[in-house]
């Protein structure tokens, strides 16, 4: 028996995950979550074997989730189900420590192999992301200016983009104002931006986050 964690923030998504999973006995949901913070304090509690986590989260995003997860309990297994198939997301998402990257769009009998596959320890990434990934290495691709961000650049790069203070950022993230106040402008350097409202522009024109 599998037991599984969901995190969303959208209903919708859960409710369809629970009809999908309905028809696999072996898998089961052991509890929901619409937040980071919550689904940190139920894996704790259910110690489930694979938590299927989407990346944007009220306050904590994946990308924190997926690094605290895996500091918890080190042998949990992590599957991003995301609507970001771009670059940088998947790369960053797995160097945080997920084991398999799917987006929502994938196929149901893709999902219940890709948890089936990280419950035994493995690692999955969605065919249509294998190949995006395959396809960044080679030379000549037009790079993102956002491929050389870090996870936790990310981290902080979505936050700002989603108009959070930098005091705010460094309560939720559990670090020193000094620290994130460092990050964003290392980010602006990266972007070769001047401020949030430029770097916002940018992520929006590259895919990093939906138009307002």
């Amino acid at each position: 028996m599998i037991r599984l964690l969901v995190v969303d923030d959208h209903e919708l998504v859960r409710i369809g995950l629970r009809h999908i999973l309905a028809d696999y006995p072996s898998i089961i949901i052991a509890g929901e979550a619409g937040e980071g913070e919550v689904a940190l304090r139920m894996n704790r509690h259910l110690k489930p074997d694979v938590v299927l986590l989407d990346v944007c989260l009220p306050g904590l995003s994946g990308f924190e989730v997926t690094r605290r997860l895996k500091q918890a309990s080190p042998r949990v297994g992590v599957i991003i189900l995301t609507v970001h198939e771009r670059a940088p997301y998947p790369e960053r998402l797995l160097e945080a420590g997920a084991s398999a990257y799917l987006t929502k769009g994938c196929a149901a009998t893709e999902l219940i192999q890709a948890i089936e596959t990280v419950a035994r320890g493995g690692r999955h990434i969605g065919s249509g992301i294998a190949q995006k990934m395959a396809l960044n290495v080679l030379p000549g691709r037009q790079r993102s200016p956002f491929d050389g961000l870090s996870s936790r650049e990310m981290e902080v790069l979505l936050m700002l983009t989603d108009g959070k203070k930098v005091a705010d950022i460094a309560q939720t993230m559990h670090l020193s104002p000094k620290t994130v106040a460092t990050y964003k402008y290392r980010i602006y350097e990266k972007l070769n931006t001047r401020n949030d409202v430029d770097m916002t522009r940018m992520a929006m024109r590259y895919g990093i986050v939906a138009p307002a």
